[in-house]
């Protein structure tokens, strides 16, 4: 199974659609909250080197950022129009 990391904060808007779209393809993940997860912070800067979320980690795939076809490709899913994620 796809292990999926989301770290995020809770006034972040990429952040929640990011994991609106992960939670539209039935997708699992652990949320991370950067803001008050001091480990998970930490976690997340010795991976990218930046304080900004959205990050995703998907088995090991570094997304920074909403990119609905880097996390497509990263979870081995088919491209689909941008009209009807983007909405």
């Amino acid at each position: 199974m796809t292990k999926v990391k989301v770290y995020s904060t809770p006034t972040c808007p990429w952040c929640t659609k990011a994991k609106e779209f992960l939670e539209s393809k039935k997708i699992e993940f652990e949320n991370l909250d950067v803001s008050s997860n001091e480990e998970a912070r930490n976690e997340m800067m010795e991976k990218t080197g930046q304080m900004g979320v959205p990050v995703l980690d998907i088995d090991g795939t570094i997304i920074i950022g909403f990119d609905q076809d880097a996390i497509n490709t990263a979870l081995g899913l088919e491209k689909e129009s941008i009209s009807s994620a983007s909405e």
